[in-house]
């Protein structure tokens, strides 16, 4: 089988061709240390497989740890390529177009400043005309109601005297119905 020793037939016969001589207690000793010897390598290659195992393991977890490292290599690359091409290429591209537009954008705000400032001025100019028109109107509302004021006892003296002199008719009036009446009730 194995392990480079000849192999004796069963029953301690002569190897064909070697003669035919019995083997001695020794000899049949030793051809079973070496059956045994057989049998073991036997067992261990058909039933004990751990030192395969341990070989494939050992095997599986190198390879991964080659792959992991050969991924973050790659992926370290990757990102060093991508700075790369931002710092050669993307920045300096963003920064030419920036100021380009930032002149234009900047011109753009001033004047929006400028029609804003305007329009606020304007603003400002029409509430002053508002006030100062309010202002105006209120003061001339207060000279009416001071002329008035004052117009009011000539007023109430005029409609006092009105009232007086109407109620001086009526009572001659009543008078002389007074009198007519006794005229005729002396009858």
């Amino acid at each position: 089988m194995s392990g480079g020793a000849t192999e004796t037939p069963v029953g301690c016969e002569a190897a064909p061709g070697g003669g035919s001589k019995k083997r001695d207690s020794l000899g049949t000793a030793s051809s079973a240390h070496l059956i045994i010897k057989d049998l073991g390598e036997i067992h261990s290659r058909l039933l004990d497989h751990r030192p395969v195992i341990q070989g494939e393991t050992r095997y599986f977890v190198k390879e991964f740890e080659e792959k992991r490292g050969l991924r973050e290599m790659r992926v370290l690359e990757n990102l060093k390529n991508m700075i790369h091409e931002t710092n050669e290429h993307t920045l300096p591209r963003c920064r030419d177009t920036m100021r380009d537009n930032l002149s234009h954008v900047l011109q753009r705000l001033r004047a929006a400043n400028e029609s804003v400032y305007k329009l606020q001025q304007r603003e400002q100019e029409r509430k002053k005309v508002n006030s100062d028109h309010l202002i105006a109107s209120e003061k001339q509302h207060i000279l009416q109601w001071d002329d008035f004021m004052k117009e009011q006892p000539n007023k109430r003296a005029e409609v006092d005297e009105e009232h007086r002199k109407a109620m001086e008719r009526l009572k001659e009036q009543y008078a002389e119905m007074e009198k007519d009446l006794a005229k005729f009730s002396t009858f």
